[in-house]
């Protein structure tokens, strides 16, 4: 999407006010959702070793930023695209057991994001991860959890009413499921993202599930790297945002690979190279536990509850001169 300009925009509250509402949204939703999901907060690392295999080639073209250290020589580093693989490590590391978990601050750099009101070049997310039994590696456990966290996001925005009743997004009261083949067959004609803003227009709120999986044309709903979610057991949480008139993605998420959906989707995506990389290796030997984790966009979560224009509004992050003074005319106050 290209920069949209909404009319009659009224951000409600002054930059001062919109500070102190990013703060309260942030250290209230991490408290509850890690509460709700009995998950510890950890520290997360900035970067990792490009030879580890930990970091996430997301949809496989991103370039992560890389860079050198000086004291350690013949070793790349590059910064975390998002922390779906080293959470798991960690779990193990840490011995977190079936039903624990943990979540952590995700900072990172996409530089190939084309910028406009939803994407940033900067990513903030609260990263999570929890450890399951393999027998819960079944779309019920999906389910359960997708419907827990919307639970906690309807809350949050009681608990923004309260503080600012004028500011507020009113949101839906249920989530509603729908498979990325039925999506398809509702409406065949459709690019993915138009499909996706026909049903979340219609619902709401929408978890659309089975995302990198070819689909019956051939195609799939939207590109997911091989190695860490389960094609068959993943999906987004995405709500309707009146302002831009389109599906605002909230959550990326699913039950990650075992050691077979990881040799078949490695396979089907000619990334068998990467199963000898440490990380890989132990999973296909089945020494990781299994898990379900995801990433909730804390800024993303903001612009939803706070019935922003843009995310530049609740995030400081790089935007080009001409997109900063356009907006500005617009009452859009880019931090």
């Amino acid at each position: 999407m290209a920069l949209l300009i909404p009319e009659n925009y009224d951000p409600v509250l002054d930059i001062r006010q919109t500070q102190e509402a990013i703060k309260y949204i942030r250290d209230t939703f991490q408290k509850e959702f890690g509460k709700e999901m009995n998950l510890e907060r950890v520290s997360a690392p900035l970067f990792v070793p490009k030879s580890s295999g930990l970091n996430d080639n997301l949809s496989g073209v991103e370039r992560p930023v890389s860079f050198d250290i000086k004291s350690i020589k013949s070793e790349d580093v590059e910064v975390v695209q998002s922390l779906a693989k080293w959470k798991r490590l960690a779990l193990w590391e840490y011995g977190f057991k079936p039903g624990e978990g943990l979540y952590t601050n995700m900072n990172a750099i996409r530089r190939d994001e084309d910028l406009d009101n939803l994407h940033s070049c900067y990513v903030d997310q609260w990263d999570w991860e929890k450890v399951i039994e393999k027998s819960e590696r079944n779309n019920q456990m999906l389910e359960d959890t997708v419907r827990t966290i919307f639970k906690v996001i309807k809350h949050m925005e009681h608990q923004v009413w309260y503080k600012y009743p004028d500011a507020v997004k009113h949101l839906p009261d249920d989530i509603y499921f729908i498979d990325s083949e039925e999506l398809l067959r509702l409406y065949p004609d459709k690019s993915p993202k138009e499909r996706e803003n026909l049903i979340t227009k219609e619902k709401g709120c929408v978890f659309i599930k089975r995302i990198g999986q070819k689909l019956s044309n051939g195609e799939p709903h939207d590109g997911r790297a091989p190695d860490y979610d389960d094609w068959e057991l993943n999906g987004d949480i995405l709500f309707w945002f009146d302002w831009l008139d389109c599906a605002l993605e909230i959550s990326s998420m699913g039950i990650r690979v075992d050691e077979e959906s990881l040799a078949k989707q490695l396979k089907l995506s000619n990334c068998e190279d990467r199963a000898s990389l440490p990380y890989h290796s132990m999973l296909l030997k089945g020494e990781l536990p299994y898990t379900i984790g995801g990433g909730i966009g804390q800024s993303r979560l903001c612009m939803l509850l706070l019935n922003r224009a843009h995310v530049g509004e609740v995030q400081s992050s790089i935007w080009p001169k001409e997109m900063i003074e356009t907006c500005a005319k617009s009452k859009i106050r880019l931090l």
